[in-house]
């Protein structure tokens, strides 16, 4: 069933691009796709659109179904729709899958026009810039000059906070959620962790593994459930499953513990879903993006060519991208003597809190984004 302020039934739009681009790394894609949803309705001026960057594992379905007995609405559901805080009355909502994913976009699992098989290993190493510099194609393809807002959190938050920088004059507002400027090295380090699970899973063949119909599923696995860990605050891991026994002790090592057979599950469900190339490609993402590196690490230096209004939303059980590392984008934007909304959400659900629908966060993001002026709201 769907829910009265549901976007409804949705279908994904692909957008092709025959002018090559050049990623930072300095690899060439000669051509490439874009897989992207959108919801509401563009206005005459086109001055209403808002660009939702996908994190680590998403994907361009971020709100609505695919048909009426879809068990699962799009991973912003809670967030994306008419009169929810991101009011597709009054927005032009856009999803798009990142260049080097697996979900539509080009990626290791497309085929090389050149060889005519999947790229596989040989798939370029895209980053946060690049995204950015291709979702703006995107924008193009879709006749937008200007974006209302850019929102993010996490891994989209970074992307979020890159518009500012690569296309400052195309973007009025940020919103960058549980996110940071760069990675700490203690979350490099999980993301280290969790590539070798995968690289040196001997079904990975060395990242080819579709010519040799093999999944490195063990490796993804494992890699799944060391971030699954992450995500989740202790008082939230506690609190769900705190020393639960899923029957007598057995004495074994199969999953006695709540806590074990959950991460199992989520271990085993994403291995099914995800293609471990693409997953290797966006944790290095992740550790290559720092702004503030050109600038001699002066992150207030970096974010000095930024125009846009921003609000920074942050979440107290996240260790991951602590409140902490909110504040130092805050700082520098202040620095810069930018318009910027800060807000450190007491929530318990850890770096997964900003996609939960907690009523006082969600109050945060409505009241933000009722404040943004758009033209008017007639039909494209």
């Amino acid at each position: 069933m769907l829910e009265n302020n549901s976007v409804g039934i949705v279908v994904a739009q692909c957008a092709h691009f025959d002018t090559p681009l050049t990623l930072k790394s300095g690899a060439v894609l000669p051509a490439f796709d874009l897989t992207y949803e959108t919801y509401g309705t563009l206005n005459h001026d086109k001055s209403n659109a808002v660009l939702i960057c996908h994190a680590l594992s998403g994907t361009h379905h971020v709100a609505g179904k695919y048909s009426e007995n879809d068990k699962y609405p799009g991973w912003w559901d809670n967030l994306v729709g008419p009169n929810k805080p991101l009011d597709t009355n009054k927005f032009f909502v856009i999803g798009v899958n990142n260049l080097g994913g697996c979900h539509g976009s080009t990626g290791s699992v497309s085929v090389n026009p050149v060889t005519g098989k999947p790229w596989g290993s040989t798939f370029p190493i895209v980053t946060v810039e690049d995204w950015v510099n291709s979702q703006a194609r995107l924008l193009d393809f879709l006749g937008i000059p200007t974006l209302a807002a850019v929102i993010g959190g996490s891994l989209g938050g970074m992307q979020a906070l890159q518009w500012t920088l690569a296309f400052p004059n195309r973007v009025r507002h940020a919103l960058v959620i549980a996110s940071a400027p760069n990675l700490t090295a203690q979350n490099m380090a999980f993301n280290e962790v969790a590539r070798q699970a995968i690289i040196t899973d001997p079904e990975f063949h060395g990242g080819d593994y579709y010519a040799h119909n093999t999944v490195p599923r063990r490796g993804l696995r494992i890699a799944r459930m060391l971030g699954h860990i992450t995500y989740l605050s202790d008082d939230a891991m506690g609190a769900k499953f705190g020393r639960k026994l899923k029957s007598n002790i057995q004495y074994s090592f199969d999953a006695e513990f709540e806590m074990e057979s959950y991460l199992r599950y989520q271990g085993d469900k994403f291995a099914g879903e995800f293609d471990a190339n693409t997953y290797l490609r966006m944790t290095r993402a992740l550790d290559y993006y720092d702004p503030a590196l050109p600038f001699n690490g002066d992150l207030s230096a970096a974010l000095k060519q930024a125009k846009a209004q921003f609000l920074v939303v942050s979440f107290t059980s996240d260790w991951r991208f602590s409140p902490a590392r909110s504040r130092e984008i805050v700082k520098a934007l202040l620095d810069n003597e930018l318009t910027v909304s800060y807000a450190e959400v007491t929530a318990a659900h850890g770096h997964d809190a900003f996609l939960m629908p907690d009523a006082h966060y969600h109050n945060i993001l409505r009241t933000y984004l009722s404040n943004i002026e758009i033209g008017g709201n007639d039909a494209k």
